[in-house]
């Protein structure tokens, strides 16, 4: 059994974070069904790609239910717990609603690595629920060959309030509430060459809580929402264009890096979850206007792990108070607009 003191919990798990996630055509295949919901209380269900379900109990308030876990995307256990926690609170925040109580999922290789690595593990999915204002209220627990954590997490939120991912419109400006490349990033750890000073920009990053999704689900100018997970930017952008019929002109000048990132991508650093993402969905895409297209390839798929919100909204004014309140302020130019439904369901564009 591994000591704590010799723990590398990334060496432990083949994947990290959301780049576990199954491949996008492959989960289409997987989801596929017959059987449809005949509930009609169930407001989002396997219908639409949204981030949790909804169900109507009164006419004033619905529950919000979601689960997420991965395997570890850093090596320090309190961390991990923390980064895994706030992804899958996150989930509640996207569909505009407030978190209620979370319970943990937790598969741990009980032979290979001590009990309280697990621990420490737990405290900091403690530490980001009490920040969420929420009590990690149970859970349950596996025997597993990887360490595995999450939560899953139950909201609430006023029936009129929920913010699906197919309810944008034609015109609707896009805005991304956080940074890409925490998937190159956090390959970087497990490659032990993340310096320290960006390795405290990936972990702020990856346990800040996207709490502005509630304050978000109240404005009637929002019209559509998502977090940007594991399917990449792209991935999400054309889950929300598809699902509202409409396609999207997304601005590669405006699409915000996190610090440090070019460093690593020179290095040929990324991970394997990029080309896959590329892969499903490549076909629905366009780059125009001179794009760099390999660095283009690098970022836009590549793997987020609690990623930032992408909203679409016909009303900047309305958005700047949330934002300016949440500290978003940077993140208040567009990064692309919706338009009329065309052949691709994105174009990437440079604009100035």
């Amino acid at each position: 059994m591994t000591t704590e003191e010799q723990i590398r919990l990334t060496q432990f798990s083949k994947g990290g974070g959301c780049g576990c996630k199954i491949a996008p055509s492959v989960l289409q295949e997987i989801l596929k069904t017959e059987n449809k919901s005949s509930f009609p209380q169930l407001l989002v269900g396997n219908e639409s790609s949204d981030d949790a379900a909804v169900y109507q109990l009164d006419e004033n308030t619905a529950i919000v239910s979601t689960t997420d876990f991965f395997m570890p995307i850093v090596d320090d256990a309190f961390a991990f717990g923390q980064i895994a926690s706030a992804n899958a609170i996150s989930d509640v925040y996207a569909m505009g609603g407030k978190p209620l109580m979370a319970i943990a999922i937790l598969g741990w290789p009980a032979g290979k690595i001590s009990p309280g690595v697990a621990q420490k593990v737990l405290d900091g999915g403690r530490s980001i629920c009490a920040e969420a204002g929420i009590p990690l209220a149970g859970g349950h627990t596996i025997d597993s060959l990887e360490p595995i954590f999450g939560l899953a997490v139950t909201g609430a939120v006023h029936p009129a309030h929920v913010k699906k991912n197919n309810g944008a419109q034609e015109g609707d400006l896009l805005f991304l509430t956080k940074p890409l490349g925490v998937g190159v990033l956090s390959t970087a750890v497990k490659k032990g060459v993340l310096t320290d000073e960006h390795y405290a920009v990936l972990l702020k990053q990856l346990t800040t809580l996207n709490k502005a999704g509630e304050a978000l689900g109240k404005l009637q100018s929002v019209r559509a929402m998502t977090d940007v997970t594991g399917f990449g930017l792209l991935g999400h952008i054309i889950e929300m264009a598809e699902g509202s019929g409409v396609s999207v002109e997304l601005n590669y000048s405006t699409v915000q890096k996190i610090e440090g990132l070019d460093e690593y991508l020179k290095q040929g650093i990324g991970p394997g979850a990029t080309a896959r993402n590329w892969n499903s969905y490549g076909h629905k895409v366009q780059f125009e206007n001179g794009i760099n297209t390999e660095e283009a390839l690098k970022l836009l798929p590549d793997p987020q792990t609690n990623g930032g919100l992408l909203i679409a909204s016909n009303d900047i004014d309305e958005l700047r108070e949330v934002f300016l309140l949440n500290g978003l302020t940077d993140f208040l130019t567009p990064i692309g607009r919706c338009i009329p439904q065309k052949e691709k369901a994105v174009y990437v564009r440079r604009e100035k």
